[in-house]
């Protein structure tokens, strides 16, 4: 299996070019897209080559918002945000002259700026369930569901319990091909946690059609048959503080497109072999054509003549 990764290539390599002070600033004006429909607009100001802004737009970002994510990305960020840019949601600005660090640990925090504004409701539903354990009599109905709409008729779902947390994917399969892969791949995920050495690994839960109890009251879910849900129950163990709780925000952030680009990658490779086994069919074939005898006809005059 292939990891994806947690940061944006694009936005790292152009800054490690931009930060080499070897490098006279140049202009710049990049427009680059990202998983989940995100985009972001790298350029410099018309009148100083040295001050680079980065925006990013995303259409769950008020979603986001709510559930915190201003105070996740000033907590990163703080230096380098202004006003956001006309048709953006969030922008950072760097002085090429003084960047305001050591550019190296700047410049993998920036290109990680989607993966950090989608931290912010993973870390307040770890927050508050560590909070609920705390407690003697848990309230049910201080449990959040918080939903965001990061794709169009898909959604994750993040709620919090006294002893876990819950992580729910909606995602559209547009192809049967595809639900019979999702199935098979899940189906994985499953029979993983029968391995000794991964017993403590989340539980996942795939279910076709119906959604999972925890989110059958939210209004506006499709009912078709290209929707599918993946439930993650995420215990302490598997968010404790420090970097297992980055890490399990980054993965679990990315599943959607490891998924559908497993299953693509699954596809083609179906592909392949089959049109390599059609190429094979049809060596067989050629080979099994019967030759023709060349005959000899006489004419009259005794002469003979060779016809195909």
């Amino acid at each position: 299996m292939i990891l994806l990764d947690y940061h944006n290539r694009i936005i790292e390599d152009t800054l490690k070019t931009r930060f080499n002070p070897e490098n006279k600033p140049k202009p710049v004006d990049m427009s680059i897209v990202d998983f989940d429909g995100v985009s972001y607009h790298l350029s410099t100001l018309d009148d100083n080559d040295a001050k680079l802004n980065l925006s990013i737009r995303w259409k769950c970002w008020n979603e986001l918002v709510q559930y915190g994510a201003l105070d996740v990305l000033k907590r990163e960020y703080s230096r380098w945000i202004i006003d956001p840019e006309h048709g953006y949601d969030f922008t950072l600005q760097f002085d090429l002259n003084d960047i305001g660090g050591d550019p190296e640990d700047v410049i993998r925090r920036v290109s990680l700026l989607k993966r950090n504004a989608m931290a912010a409701p993973f870390e307040r539903a770890f927050d508050a369930q560590s909070l609920a354990e705390q407690e003697d009599h848990w309230d049910p109905s201080s449990s959040q569901l918080m939903t965001i709409h990061y794709r169009d008729g898909e959604a994750i779902y993040v709620q919090n319990q006294q002893d876990r947390v819950t992580v729910i994917f909606s995602t559209l399969f547009k192809e049967e091909t595809d639900r019979v892969f999702a199935k098979v791949f899940l189906q994985e995920f499953v029979d993983a946690r029968k391995k000794p050495h991964l017993q403590n690994a989340p539980q996942v839960i795939y279910s076709h059609r119906e959604p999972p109890l925890e989110i059958r009251h939210v209004p506006g879910l499709l009912d078709s048959e290209s929707q599918g849900y993946i439930t993650f129950v995420l215990f302490p163990r598997n968010y404790a503080a420090g970097a297992v709780r980055e890490e399990t925000i980054s993965r679990i952030q990315i599943f959607r497109d490891y998924l559908h680009y497993h299953i693509k990658c699954s596809k083609a490779y179906m592909h392949s072999r089959m049109r390599a086994r059609v190429s094979d069919f049809l060596k067989v074939l050629n080979r099994a054509k019967p030759e023709i005898q060349a005959s000899e006809k006489k004419l009259a005059s005794g002469r003979t003549f060779r016809r195909a």
